[in-house]
């Protein structure tokens, strides 16, 4: 008969699996109530965190697993993506080490340094470390969700809707690959496909802003704009800082030439990422067909300066400088956007 503590532990074990990261942090925090020196609870709690971005509390969960039991391999894996996450790769590439000297065949020591060589951009390193770990542990749906990821990074959306698709056979429960096969399918253009993935991942874990987010950008592909709305409303209501869904309802209010509440988004996500290059261009690009080709100017030369790789952004300048009537900035930028590979020309 199971103690308390296990139960705790394996109700948390089946909510994380579900995508219920909250409730599966409430349930290893039962666990460590009930057994304050048990590792597991803490290193699981940890996992959640992780998962549930919240990568500082995943470390720190991490920290405390180890050091009641300096051999869990599992935490030292989990303490490796977090660093991982959070930009620290060195930390991460020795978390993932010291997970493979008590088990130099665990299977999620191998898929998680696998994510730590794609976050380097070790593509080909990470899919073998992910497949490796797929032939230690078949039954790992974590690293099958982990090389369809790798896979998405390469563009390999077939394989990557493979791999999701085996990780929701093995766990038709996860909320995430449903997520991540709806992305799949939404960059290959499937929008059906993407929003009946979106919405299953919703009803497995409706507290999840980005899923909302993307069956929201697919609605708008499909001229559901009020579907569409809706989505990122609710997304904006669960993560009131998630700068993709701002910059997604943005385009689409473009779409719909209601270029005010477009501008207003696009501020938004500028505010939350004052890196997003697409945000300034395309905030300018709402100006522009407004009329006040000035501000159009600020926000391209914004875009360029975040990204001077950009002709289309050159090109979108010149035309405001060309409607401006200052044809010999509009002829630099012209050749500038054609030296970058955009041919196109405004009407004149």
């Amino acid at each position: 008969m199971s103690s308390p503590e296990d139960e705790a532990t394996k109700q948390g074990n089946s909510l994380r699996d579900k995508g219920d990261f909250d409730g599966a942090i409430a349930a290893y925090t039962e666990g460590i109530r009930l057994h304050p020196h048990n590792a597991q609870p803490y290193s699981r709690r940890g996992q959640a965190y992780l998962r549930k971005g919240e990568f500082d509390k995943a470390i720190a969960d991490c920290d405390k697993a180890i050091q009641l039991d300096p051999t869990m391999a599992e935490a030292y894996c989990w303490r490796g993506h977090s660093h991982g996450r959070n930009g620290d790769l060195d930390k991460a590439m020795a978390d993932c080490t010291e997970a493979n000297r008590p088990d130099p065949h665990g299977a999620e020591a191998c898929y998680v340094r696998g994510i730590v060589y794609a976050q380097k951009g070790d593509f080909d390193r990470a899919i073998a470390d992910c497949t490796d770990a797929i032939r230690l542990d078949p039954k790992l749906f974590q690293a099958f969700q982990g090389r369809a990821k790798i896979y998405e990074m390469k563009s390999e959306f077939d394989k990557a809707i493979a791999d999701y698709t085996e990780a929701i056979r093995l766990n038709p429960q996860s909320a995430e690959a449903y997520w991540g096969r709806g992305h799949a399918n939404q960059e290959k253009g499937e929008f059906d496909k993407a929003i009946a993935d979106f919405t299953e991942s919703i009803r497995l874990n409706p507290r999840h802003a980005a899923v909302y987010c993307g069956r929201g950008y697919a609605y708008g592909k499909k001229g559901e704009f009020d579907k569409a709305f809706a989505d990122y409303d609710e997304a904006i209501r669960l993560d009131p800082k998630h700068a993709t869904t701002y910059y997604n309802r943005g385009l689409a209010y473009v779409k719909k030439g209601e270029f005010d509440k477009a501008i207003a988004d696009f501020t938004e996500a500028v505010l939350l990422n004052p890196k997003d290059a697409d945000a300034y261009h395309n905030r300018g690009w709402a100006y522009r067909e407004k009329g006040d080709h000035d501000r159009a100017i600020n926000d391209y030369t914004a875009a360029i300066g975040i990204n001077p790789r950009s002709g289309y952004t050159f090109y979108a300048r010149g035309y405001s400088y060309w409607q401006k009537d200052e044809k010999a900035k509009a002829h630099a930028d012209f050749a500038q956007a054609e030296a970058l590979g955009y041919k196109a020309k405004p009407g004149r």
